[in-house]
């Protein structure tokens, strides 16, 4: 699995692009029977504390595209700072099982894991 991550419009789709997906490859849903699942952020959202029950799942994708939301302000409600958490450790678990870890940086990757 790759794991592609990023700042919001950082390039992250394009790049995924690149390594040959179409558009029809994508989805939000980890259950549908795509190659690449983006928005990991929300779905870490959704899952809260069961953040854990998505590892298994995301991993048997080809890749894996998560917005970076631990860089920046941090957030004064709750529930953000908690959305932030869930996703950082969901991501950590992610790239521990990864076999590439790509940042994106102004369109430019950066390949941390590989």
């Amino acid at each position: 699995m790759i794991l592609v991550i990023g700042g919001y419009a950082a390039g992250k789709k394009e790049y995924v692009r690149s390594l040959g997906y179409q558009e029809e490859d994508f989805t939000t849903d980890p259950q549908e029977e795509k190659p690449v699942v983006y928005g990991l952020e929300t779905l870490a959202a959704q899952a809260g504390e069961g953040w854990e029950s998505l590892v298994p799942g995301l991993v048997e994708k080809e890749v894996v595209i998560c917005q970076e939301v631990g860089s920046g302000v941090i957030p004064l409600e709750k529930e953000a700072r908690q959305m932030r958490e869930h996703t950082g450790r969901l991501c950590t678990a992610l790239a521990e099982q990864a076999d590439r870890v790509v940042r994106l940086f102004c369109g430019i990757p950066t390949i941390i894991k590989e």
